[in-house]
């Protein structure tokens, strides 16, 4: 594999290959999915908020998961997960509980879906363990789950420094309060672009951010698929990045939530959360985005390396430079 860099990028990107010693834990959900595109159908495939995060935020930091399976969860999807070096004491299984599981139809063009089922299984009433070396965790994402659980689990830990949050249509319809409610307790908020306007009552994307920050996040990301995300920092600042441009597309299940890890990843490794730097873990957010979505489920994912991670970072600034 051979990387052209150009200036400064090379000190970039030999300052990033090392971890910082911040540990990142990931709560949410660990899912069999069922993903249906016109071109293909996978069935009760490794999948879940959390792990697309945790395995996405791996290539960065150190990182721990919790989460709740079933017994119906096969243990080589959780070796995929641990695998990547991702600190699984945290995910609890439940003898003859049912794994969360998602069904989903994508349309031609694999920018619409259709939730068909949403089995909650043993995630729901879920009390969340949380390991002791976790509580300590100097970041942590609320992937999209039950606010009721992300609330109570904040408890647990030991003032991080950094929180994020994601949630789905599922929840806001389910309870919108509850949503509202999480965000008031974290420090930033990844959603997507038709979830903010779900939430939000509001068709313009920058009234949506305006909104969630007045809830009392001090900055959110929307994301909007294959056209990228917007980061708004409560001070006024606002980033639009276009996505990584890819000629094919197989599945864009997870690349929400590994875009969010690749941003938090970013973000611990650095230790800092400054606006410049927040900037960098967005790029770095939609480069684990566009591995993501090149596979069905995390496969894409878990074949990948920091060398892959840094190569794209570095052809995503060389094509965006003007």
């Amino acid at each position: 594999m051979t990387t052209v860099l150009i200036g400064p990028l090379q000190a970039h990107l030999f300052e990033n290959v090392c971890f910082h010693a911040a540990l990142l834990t990931v709560f949410g959900t660990v899912a069999l999915d069922t993903t249906r595109t016109p071109f293909r159908t996978e069935t009760r495939i490794l999948g879940g908020a959390a792990t697309f995060a945790s395995i996405s935020a791996s290539m960065f930091s150190k990182t721990s998961i919790v989460a709740v399976v079933g017994s119906d969860m096969p243990q080589e999807h959780l070796g995929a997960i641990k695998s990547k070096g991702v600190d699984t004491k945290g995910i609890i299984n439940i003898p003859d509980g049912k794994t969360f599981h998602y069904d989903s139809t994508f349309d031609y063009d694999l920018s619409n879906r259709t939730t068909n089922k949403t089995e909650l299984g043993v995630i729901e009433g879920f009390d969340p363990v949380i390991p002791e070396e976790y509580a300590k965790s100097d970041y942590l994402y609320l992937a999209n789950n039950d606010p009721q659980q992300n609330i109570k689990i904040l408890k647990r830990f030991d003032g991080p420094k950094l929180i994020v949050c994601d949630t789905i249509e599922f929840w806001i319809n389910k309870d919108r309060q509850g949503v509202v409610d999480m965000i008031g307790r974290t420090d930033g908020v990844v959603i997507n672009d038709n979830e903010a306007r779900l939430l939000c009552k509001e068709a313009n994307l920058a009234r949506c951010a305006k909104k969630i920050l007045s809830w009392g996040s001090k900055f959110a990301i929307i994301k909007k698929g294959e056209h990228g995300a917007i980061l708004f920092a409560a001070d006024g600042l606002v980033f639009p990045a276009s996505a990584y441009f890819l000629d094919e597309i197989v599945d864009p299940t997870g690349a929400g939530d590994s875009f969010a890890g690749g941003f938090l990843g970013h973000l611990a490794r650095t230790g800092r959360s400054d606006f410049a730097t927040m900037k960098e873990a967005v790029i770095y957010g939609n480069v684990m985005g566009s591995f993501a979505v090149e596979d069905f489920g995390v496969r894409r994912l878990l074949t990948i390396g920091h060398e892959d991670v840094e190569e794209r970072y570095v052809k995503y600034r060389n094509l965006v430079q003007f």
